[in-house]
């Protein structure tokens, strides 16, 4: 069964299911979803928690172990495996598949995932633990929503405030739901129920937005040239390093080089996205970035990032934060008129 997750909370209130699945990336949504979970298996008299976490060394053997042991202290549990890869592999796909027909005996299980590419969705074992639990799917704000979604935690506070005031937060967290959620609480404590004039917003909420390289990167490929700008500035303000800028920035880039030389060979692109480690919603940006660029743009692009990578590092001269400032604002801008 699947659940969206602002009503989990009607749910546990009503019943307690034996499997639940959490799917997605959002951790401000992940970590509510365990509290509420968590709280409500105490309500009902569970109060010994186990977490896992499924790494190279976890052996899928535990969980059978698990099922067959009985707790000295407590006649119900709550287990919490962690997949971070999304991949349980061909032994975890079997023990998962088994967990979803013959759930453990007094115990609730939480099974925690990324966002699953394609093939996880349609894998044999995740069909079976959404077919057997209550799968919700996690999924991020889109910065266009960010300032309904502010109002409404807001409303929960008995606060509110105007559209041009919510705008202005939610342009400060730069879509960090964890940095929104903490900023509103702030507001909950230093003003009281009511209308929250912007002065008074403004005054209170810090600039937290969470730059780095990644984002920058994934600025520059979406060609958001407006982003991307404030991306750089975020960085510099924060005091990052131009050196630690490139290795991430070099990650993002250097994969569209070998995607482009594929695609004039007139190769497949699918296989070519598979085979660069190229997944799920970043297909979409990648191929917005190839259609904007030329393999000759992203070969010099390599080279030039080569050569500011010296110059951060101090062995050529020249100021490397300039340098990558225009670079990342000038492939942000490319193809633009083209394009038009």
């Amino acid at each position: 069964m699947r659940l969206p997750p602002q009503q989990l909370a009607q749910h546990l209130q009503q019943s307690l299911k034996p499997l639940y699945v959490l799917t997605g990336d959002e951790p401000l949504a992940q970590r509510e979803s365990l509290d509420a979970i968590r709280a409500a298996t105490r309500v009902q008299g569970v109060d010994e928690r186990t977490s896992w976490l499924v790494d190279r060394y976890f052996s899928w053997q535990q969980i059978s172990a698990f099922g067959q042991s009985t707790s000295l202290f407590a006649s119900q549990r709550l287990l919490e495996i962690n997949i971070p890869s999304g991949k349980p592999g061909t032994e975890g796909s079997k023990v998962l598949q088994a967990l979803a027909a013959q759930p453990l005996p007094d115990t609730v299980v939480v099974i925690i995932l990324p966002k699953l590419d394609k093939d996880g969705k349609n894998s044999a074992w995740f069909s079976a633990l959404e077919n057997a639990g209550v799968t919700l799917t996690l999924q991020e704000v889109e910065a266009a929503q960010l300032p309904q979604w502010i109002a409404q935690r807001l409303a929960l506070q008995q606060q509110q405030t105007d559209a041009e005031t919510l705008e202005f937060v939610a342009h400060q967290v730069e879509g960090n739901l964890l940095a929104a959620h903490q900023e509103i609480q702030k507001l909950g404590l230093l003003f009281p129920q009511g209308v929250l004039t912007a002065e008074a917003v403004r005054e209170a909420v810090l600039n937290v937005s969470r730059y780095d390289a990644f984002q920058l990167g994934e600025a520059v490929l979406a060609g958001d040239a407006e982003r991307t700008v404030r991306i750089l500035q975020g960085l510099q303000d924060e005091g990052a390093q131009a050196v630690a800028v490139m290795n991430p920035l070099m990650w993002v880039l250097r994969p569209l080089v070998r995607l482009k030389a594929a695609e004039t060979r007139g190769e497949n692109m699918s296989s070519a996205m598979q085979q660069a480690r190229i997944y799920g919603d970043r297909q979409a940006l990648v191929k917005r970035a190839l259609n904007r660029l030329s393999l000759r743009q992203l070969e010099a692009t390599l080279l030039k990032l080569a050569e500011i990578d010296k110059t951060a590092k101090g062995l050529i001269k020249g100021d490397a934060w300039l340098e990558i400032s225009r670079l990342c604002f000038g492939l942000a801008r490319a193809g633009k008129r083209k394009a038009r």
